[in-house]
């Protein structure tokens, strides 16, 4: 996963090759393992998993927002924001109605106790965000934000749900039959 610049340079033939330490790649994934981390210590006591505090985020400024939209929105496959939502609606956080003009489309609300839970956590999940970043000045994190977007803008093409995993292996009957008579 780690980008090697000039791996002929740095090796010499039977030499072990090192991922590069400042591969951007490699950098983005430790800093997603940062904040994952910082967000799972955060909402330890509570029942949110990874990402939902985004729902309820997105909800918070967006009330009456559509699945669909809020798909669009997180930039997730549609699966995985249905479990969160169904989740979230297990909780009793989240409200889920039937769209009056598209009887398709479900419209999302907070629950007063989603927007309790949202008011109560959002100050700790500032503070771990402020943490993270403590290390650069303010003039630093605002070029930081600017750069990331500017990637992420100039790469929406690689914004997939699912991009990146491996597709499911399926057996083929051959394969079946012959596994079931061992």
């Amino acid at each position: 996963m780690f980008l090697i610049v000039n791996v002929r340079l740095m090796t010499k033939p039977g030499t072990r090759v090192v991922p590069h330490p400042d591969a951007p790649i490699g950098l983005a994934r430790r800093l997603y393992q940062i904040a994952l981390g910082a967000v799972a210590e955060v909402h330890a006591n509570t029942d949110l998993r990874p990402l939902e505090f985004g729902v309820l985020t997105y909800l918070h400024h967006c009330p009456g927002i559509d699945q669909n939209t809020l798909v669009e929105q997180m930039a997730l496959d549609r699966t995985s924001v249905s479990a969160m939502v169904y989740h979230l609606e297990q909780l009793g956080l989240v409200e889920r109605t039937v769209n009056g003009v598209d009887r398709r489309a479900r419209v999302l609300r907070l629950s007063a106790a989603g927007k309790a839970l949202h008011d109560r956590q959002l100050p700790k999940a500032l503070a771990a965000q402020d943490r993270i970043f403590a290390v650069l000045k303010p003039a630093e994190r605002r070029s930081l934000i600017d750069m990331l977007k500017r990637v992420i803008e100039a790469n929406q093409s690689y914004v997939r749900p699912g991009a990146g995993r491996r597709k499911p292996v399926r057996k083929t009957r051959d394969a079946a039959a012959t596994s079931s008579r061992d």
